[in-house]
């Protein structure tokens, strides 16, 4: 067995037996065969140790279990992004690519072309078997014409268009530098394909560039038929609509060179203009009164209220503390009306889920934001909210404290509608104490550094709102 492959696969029986030595695949499956040229190479190009794999959703994702190498699991369609980001932040590494026809030919197409005309080396091996097989079997972009499928019970025919041929598509476009497209249905279309996968790989490793080998591969079990009459199916059916052979093998001459990227925190500082210099801190320890080790926050409005800005700060605040912060952002389609919300922690040592589905502490500055998320604070927790524009507040848990303030009349009454999100942060310090005055307004005058003269008005704004929280709170 090649040395790129584990010992033994441990998603079966724990790796014991006879299972420990199979792979989950159906039998007559592709994918078995391309494992085991992709690994053949690996081993006779000496590059096991440079490389790493990019597999996304679908029976593509299981390369993992197998291959002895680095790995990255991605998002549906998005493996060639993000071999893009392993390729830069690692010149040296071999970047794979192992991908289905639903993935990269589907939901992955966008990031499949521009990455094939970025051109960087980068090796993509395309399973083609003209059907979705993890999922049901439904349509593929590369189901053949009259093929039936789950979602084409009586054949594709016109109106779900023609299936897409990916190989002259990539070969086409002037990044890649050599495309081919193979078979495993004879010994002889067998010994082409190590070949092409063997090929494809030199090609990086010489820094040639990008290059895209499509697999024609049986899938038996949504065929509805034996591995011996599926490899026929190939052979008769995709081969006449996928012609094999090379589609692009350019004379390129190595040019790939670019300087590793550096991770030194002190270069990176100077890059983007920070400083090292610890800020003053003015906490005496985490708000325990608010939770142990981790609060989460959520703040919602309309785009243009400031939520994002408030958040920003908030995380920032805990940082310049010595805590971790987070700040999530969920923006709307506009960018002045859209639903606008923001989730944010403040942990004791490390934020392990940035999302608040059910904050502790939630700051609405309108009534549909409150509406949506107002009965998804936890027990216990704090609402605040613009109470000038949001007159029915609904029945939360009795537990919940319920504080408002009117943001829009404040800064009204300031003359610059632009600071009602300040007004929100001083009411969320005056009613939950999450962080000393100080510390928010250390960070506000940081952030404004650059527009010094809004920082009187911007700290008046913030007094006001923590005022008018203590005022709501006797009541």
């Amino acid at each position: 067995m090649s040395d790129a492959f584990y010992g033994t696969f441990d998603r079966h029986n724990e790796g014991k037996g006879l299972k420990g030595h199979t792979t989950h695949y159906c039998a007559g499956c592709g994918h078995g065969l391309a494992h085991k040229y992709l690994a053949e190479a690996i081993d006779e190009l000496g590059i096991q140790d440079q490389t790493v794999t990019v597999n996304p959703v679908g029976c593509a994702a299981f390369l993992h279990f197998y291959l002895d190498t680095g790995h990255s699991s991605t998002a549906h369609g998005r493996a060639a992004a993000t071999a893009v980001g392993h390729k830069v932040a690692n010149p040296d590494a071999m970047v794979v690519c192992y991908q289905g026809d639903g993935d990269l030919a589907a939901i992955g197409l966008a990031e499949t072309i521009a990455t094939a005309q970025l051109g960087l080396p980068i090796t993509v091996l395309f399973i083609n078997n003209a059907i979705y097989g993890m999922t049901g079997g439904q349509m593929a972009p590369t189901t053949l014409m009259g093929q039936i499928t789950t979602t084409s019970p009586d054949g594709r025919d016109r109106l779900t268009g023609g299936p897409i041929r990916m190989a002259e598509l990539i070969a086409q476009l002037d990044g890649p530098v050599y495309v081919e497209r193979v078979a495993l249905f004879s010994p002889a279309e067998r010994k082409k394909a190590k070949r092409a996968i063997k090929k494809a790989l030199l090609m990086q490793k010489e820094r040639r560039g990008y290059a895209f080998v499509e697999v024609l591969a049986e899938c038996p079990t949504h065929f509805k038929t034996t591995p011996e009459k599926a490899m026929e199916w190939v052979k008769e059916q995709m081969v006449p609509i996928y012609p094999l052979g090379v589609k692009k093998d350019a004379n390129f001459e190595p040019w790939f060179e670019m300087p590793k990227p550096t991770f030194d925190p002190a270069t990176f500082l100077k890059a983007v203009g920070a400083s090292s210099e610890k800020p003053a801190g003015f906490c005496k320890g985490f708000p325990t009164h608010i939770h142990a080790t981790d609060i989460s926050l959520k703040l919602a409005g309309s785009g243009g209220d400031g939520a994002q800005t408030v958040a920003m700060l908030i995380a920032k605040a805990a940082i310049n503390e010595g805590f971790d912060g987070t700040h999530i952002p969920a923006y709307g389609p506009e960018s002045r009306g859209g639903t606008s919300y923001a989730d944010v922690h403040v942990a004791l040592e490390e934020v392990h889920n940035p999302a608040s589905p059910n904050p502790d502490i939630f700051v609405a500055f309108n009534a549909p934001s409150l509406a949506k998320f107002g009965h998804t604070v936890r027990p216990g927790g704090t609402i605040i909210y613009d109470s000038a524009v949001a007159k029915d507040v609904k029945p939360v848990d009795p537990t919940v404290r319920v504080v408002g303030v009117p943001f829009t009349d404040i800064a009204a009454g300031l003359g610059k509608m632009v600071v009602k999100n300040i007004v929100a942060l001083g009411a969320l310090q005056a009613a939950t104490e999450i962080f000393p005055q100080e510390t928010l307004l250390a960070t506000l005058r940081d952030t404004l550094k650059e527009k010094a003269a809004l920082i009187p008005l911007n700290e008046k704004a913030f007094a006001m709102g923590a005022e008018a929280a203590r005022e709501a709170m006797k009541k």
